[in-house]
């Protein structure tokens, strides 16, 4: 039977509806594509330096929280494992973003409550001192590091699933390796195309606030514009080439800490630092990262960066260099 003049009349606007639906998703996705160069949202991806092609992917926020909770921990003089059991417990509780929300009182990465003793809830929402807290309770945990992850999570966290933090474990250890610089090379991020310039400023303003005051050189730890040189990759843009000096900041690498490229104890100090500013390469504007002999660089493809690829002679294990985008 032919279908009636009312029952087309009808779906007429529901055709038109999903027609405009379409065309805004479309609209959505092509602006998304531009934006960040073809290669969908940034985001982060950490390797597994066994080479058996284990991942994770995480966003640039996410990123830049896992790199804080790094930070405070080794800045703390606490292990790699200390790092993992942190980052294992964020990823359940908040999924490493700073949420102003949770169960009864909870709030951000590790989801402290102000009504047991965490601090007041701007203290907590300050993913520094969050993070101190939870390595305060952690270290007082006898044999913590040998302990199973959940057991150790759970004495910290007094959760009513401490078994859930068990599935976390395999993508902390590996955010952990490279975030301390146990694993070199295995972080790369993307950052949108038409990213805005950077401030060296606000470059030493976070590895200040991260890693404490001793991580740059009094001079430059006071906003000192006399960088010299900056880092080009082999095959990297002619812009990166041409970066200006006052757009770098050198983060020195101490004597005792730095090796040739390959010392497994030698630089990992310099590799922590470099994933570091990877991780922050979409909030501080960042272009370029170099360290022994190795260049990362934000992809023109908006894919996860280029990979760390071999640099010039300059780019030893005594410094790291930050250029930010121009």
């Amino acid at each position: 039977m032919p279908e009636s003049t009312s029952s087309v009349t009808r779906g007429r606007p529901l055709r038109i509806a999903a027609g405009v639906a379409v065309l805004l998703a479309l609209a959505g996705y092509l602006v998304a594509q531009y934006v960040t160069g073809g290669g969908g949202a940034p985001r982060c991806t950490v390797r597994s330096a066994e080479g058996d092609g284990t991942t994770y992917e995480l966003s640039p926020e996410q990123a830049v929280n896992a790199a804080k909770i790094s930070a405070v921990g080794t800045s703390r003089g606490l292990p790699e494992r200390a790092v993992t059991i942190a980052l294992a417990t964020a990823l359940q509780e908040s999924a490493l973003r700073n949420i102003k929300y949770g169960d009864r009182d909870s709030l951000g990465l590790f989801q402290q409550r102000p009504s047991q003793g965490w601090g007041t809830p701007k203290q907590i929402l300050d993913p520094g001192y969050s993070s101190e807290k939870f390595y305060e309770h952690l270290e007082k945990v006898p044999g913590y590091s040998r302990l199973p992850l959940t057991v150790a999570a759970q004495r910290v966290q007094r959760s009513g699933f401490p078994q859930a933090y068990a599935k976390h474990e395999p993508d902390a250890a590996l955010l952990a390796a490279a975030l301390t610089g146990r694993a070199p090379a295995s972080l790369t991020c993307s950052a949108p195309r038409d990213a805005q310039p950077g401030k060296p400023d606000d470059v030493r303003a976070a590895l200040i606030r991260d890693f404490g005051p001793d991580v740059l050189p009094k001079a430059q730890a006071a906003g000192s514009q006399d960088e010299t040189g900056t880092a080009g990759a082999a095959g990297a843009s002619a812009k990166l080439g041409s970066t200006p000096a006052a757009a770098t900041v050198t983060v020195p690498v101490p004597a005792a800490q730095a090796a040739t490229s390959g010392s497994t104890a030698g630089d990992r100090r310099g590799w922590e630092l470099a994933h570091w500013a990877v991780a922050h390469a979409a909030e501080l504007h960042i272009e370029e990262v170099a360290y022994a002999g190795r260049v990362w660089a934000t992809g023109d493809s908006g894919d996860s960066g280029q990979p760390w690829q071999s640099g010039n002679a300059q780019n030893g294990s005594a410094e790291v260099r930050i250029t930010t985008a121009q």
